[in-house]
Formats: structure tokens, sequence, C-alpha cells
């Protein structure tokens, strides 16, 4: 009966279409025709279908008596996407009346999330981020998604890099909803003050450098700068772009061994810190929060940050100018991937439902929605790339600088980075950040710990 009864509730059965006969529904659901003739008798008493003497079953229209569906939707606190979320919901309930979506707020996300799920009390389906993934397959809980690959959204539809990062051994496990590469975000007004020409992109570290220069007030009579061309972040999230740039990177190809130790790491990572204390075009201390650089963006006291087009739905609303930029290269043109993606709970009870849902996210309609309101990258290729849904107060005017970006983009597990990586890396960098050791130095340390954790590993230590 549940199945049966979710295919009504998830619109594969229409209002008005006629259900299969009770000996094809026999065969299908390998039970006897007295169970079928129960299961249908109780989806009439549930005002879901009716009986037409003659002709059949057929499905019931929408009636406001008949009790709805429920199906339990998690979300992570911090997500730009919560209002638009909820429009979302409301949607989708309007083109599918026997379902109400109930949206869980959750803090402690995938600890919370897990717990719930194990404890059979988790929702039908989930937000599942790319840091969240990663999170889910180093501790064995993949095992708990249901998969679930939708007609709507492909490869071709969309784009190949976000279904690689939640696609294991051919099969996905997520299926992504919207995206951002790391790019540049600038401050119109001061590049005009500093003579910097919009026509005049910055294409290298050098031009990076030539302009933060520009752009950074000379110190006061207190020896203090209140205004600088570049605000560096050190979140993992961040700054592994200006890595990739120079042909960095974490891992070994086979991902057996850390090779952070590298020339070029070294390098992009001494770039970094020349920025604050070398060229002291950076404040030295932004490495005191992830989100630092974006809040000092914010004040229109740095000219330009590394972000994503997730937290450019902050700056709606204040008085700034600003627009993208590719994130400049020294050796290639590359940069980090960032992408959310949703999750069905293997246990759910309403799977059919669930997958209805993402068949709705993903379409043209919520698409649209999510780019008409914020900066947010659809998933869906023709929404993602259609000029005539950017809004000038909503959207920056290099908007389309992803379709470039994202074709030379890597995510965190194609690069072979695990969350224990990261950790290593934020312990270690504390010191250069702190200008108390040499990028070289501290790229050593990373790359003989890690490698320490892999060999454990691989004893099962």
């Amino acid at each position: 009966m549940t199945e049966l009864k979710n295919e009504i509730l998830s619109g594969s059965l229409k209002p008005g279409e006629f259900i299969l006969p009770e000996n094809t529904l026999s065969e299908k659901y390998k039970i006897s025709r007295v169970s079928v003739r129960k299961v249908l008798a109780q989806l009439v008493d549930e005002g879901l279908i009716e009986k037409i003497a003659g002709k059949g079953n057929r499905v019931k229209p929408p009636a406001e008596q008949i009790a709805r569906q429920t199906i339990k939707l998690a979300w992570f606190s911090g997500s730009y996407e919560q209002e638009v979320l909820k429009t979302i919901i409301e949607h989708y309930e309007a083109s599918h009346p026997y379902v109400k979506v109930e949206l869980d707020i959750l803090s402690s996300y995938v600890q919370e999330l897990v717990g719930l799920i194990e404890q059979g009390s988790g929702p039908d389906l989930f937000f599942m981020s790319d840091a969240f993934f990663r999170h889910f397959m180093e501790t064995d809980k993949l095992n708990l998604i249901e998969p679930y690959t939708p007609s709507k959204l492909t490869p071709d539809t969309s784009y190949g890099k976000l279904f690689d990062i939640f696609t294991l051994d051919g099969t996905l496990l997520a299926v992504p909803i919207h995206f951002s590469p790391i790019v540049i975000c600038y401050n119109k007004t001061m590049f005009d003050e500093a003579g910097i020409s919009s026509d005049d992109p910055i294409r290298t570290w050098d031009d990076l450098l030539r302009v933060a220069r520009a752009c950074t007030a000379a110190p006061n009579e207190d020896g203090m700068i209140d205004q600088y061309g570049f605000c560096f972040s050190s979140s993992m999230n961040r700054w592994p772009a200006i890595l990739l740039q120079n042909g960095g990177r974490f891992k070994s190809e086979d991902g057996t061994r850390s090779v952070f130790g590298n020339e070029r790491n070294v390098e992009a990572l001494q770039f970094c810190s020349d920025l604050m204390y070398k060229h002291q075009v950076s404040p030295i201390y932004s490495h005191s929060s992830s989100y630092l650089a974006e809040h000092i963006f914010k004040r229109k006291r740095c000219a330009m940050i590394l972000s994503t087009y997730y937290f450019m739905n902050e700056f709606r609303g204040l008085d700034l100018r600003w627009d993208v930029l590719p994130v400049p290269k020294k050796r290639e043109k590359a940069t980090l991937l960032l992408c959310g993606a949703l999750s069905i709970n293997k246990y759910s009870d309403k799977i059919k439902v669930a997958q209805s849902f993402i068949d709705f996210f993903v379409g043209e309609e919520a698409q649209t929605l999510l780019k008409r309101a914020g900066c947010t990258i659809p998933a869906l290729k023709s929404v993602a790339q259609d000029n005539s849904l950017l809004d000038p107060d909503i959207h920056p005017e290099h908007y389309n600088t992803f379709i470039d970006a994202v074709n030379h983009s890597y995510s965190h597990r194609e690069l072979g980075v695990t969350n224990e990586d990261n950790t290593i890396a934020l312990e270690e960098l504390h010191t250069l950040w702190a200008n108390m050791d040499t990028a070289e130095d501290v790229c050593r340390r990373i790359e003989e710990r890690t490698n320490r954790v892999l060999q454990e590993q691989r004893q099962g230590i």
C-alpha cells in the first residue's frame, strides 16, 4: 500500500488517472487480489481514490478534507537559501496538493542529522554540501543515503563536475541543486578612485599585487591603514584557489600520499603571506575568522577578496558598488568549487515523495526562483546561464564569470582532500599566517603529518 500511496502523493499518478486493474496490481506487487482490494478500500477511505462502477479506481482531485502526507526536509542553519527555500516549498505544495513539506533547520547539522537518521526519526530528505558529503564518506555513513538520479538533471543539462562530487562507484548519492566557484569580489568605487579600469582585468598575481597596492591607503599619523587593496582569508574554502592557480596540489594523483611540501605549494603560500607582511596590501589579522575578509569588504575597508556566489547574497541592499573577477593565475587557470545537493534518507517510508520534491527542486520553476532570489548559482544550466533572469539590484555585472570558472575548477574531493587533511592544514598554517614560520617549513610539516595519517589508515591503526 505504501508504494501505491506514494505514487499518488508524489504525483506519479495524476488526479483523474485510473489505477491499474486489480489483477495487474496483484502481479506487480506480488500480493493476493484479496490484499489488493483491502489496499484499494483503505485508499478510498483516506479520500485518495474513488471507485467508478464498471471502470475501476480513479485518483481523486485534491480536496480540502483530505489530510496531506508530510515529508520532513532538513537544512543547515547557516544557509543563505533559507528564505527562497520556503518559497520553493510553497510552490511544490501548490503543485503537489497531497503533500506538505516540514522544514527542520539544524544547527549542529551533520551530528544532529546522522543521530536522527540512526535513531529512526530522521528527515525524509536533507541538504548535503560537498563538505557534509565528505564527512558522511569519511565516517562510513553513506549507507544512510538512498541513491537517486533524476531524469531532469544530468551532467549534460547541468555541469559534470557537480555530479562527480557526489558520485561513488558510479552511483549518485546526492543530487546537485546549486554551486559556486571561488572568484574575486571587488569594490568598483575603490577601483575608480585608484584609477583602475574595470576593463583592465586582473589576469596574473603581478596584476593582483599592482591593483592591491593602488587601492591600499597610506598609513595615517598613528601608523594605521584604514583601507587595504586586498583582504586574505585563511578559510579552507578560499586560499586553496591561489594554490591551484600555481599548479599546486594536496595529494599525489593516486591519492596515496601527500605532496603538500612541493615547491609550487610553498611559492603559493609564501605569496599569500607576503600580501600581508612584505607588501602590506592585506590586513595581517585576517586569519582570525573564516569570514572576516567578507565582513571587512562589506564595510568598504578593502578593495578585493576571495569569495563565493553564496556569500554575495549578503551584499544585497548595501550601499556597495561591487562586481566579480576570475581568480588571477600564476601558472594555470584554476579555482576551488563548492556545491550543495539533496539526499534521501534510506529509511524513509516516503522515498517516492522525497524523489518528487528533488525532481521539482531541480526543475525550471524552482531553479528560476533560486536565481531570481539571489546570487546563488542554480545547478540547471539553462537557468544558470539565462541572462534574462539577471537583476542589476541583485546580481553583479559579470555574474557569468562562473561559466568559465567552473570549467577550470576543482572540488576538495577531486583534490583528494579529506576533512582531516583540512584540520591538519589549518593547525599548521597558523604560524605562517602569524609570520612566525616559513612557508617551506609549514608545507613540509603538513606533508609529514598527512602522510603519517595515511600510513596509519593503511595499517588499520
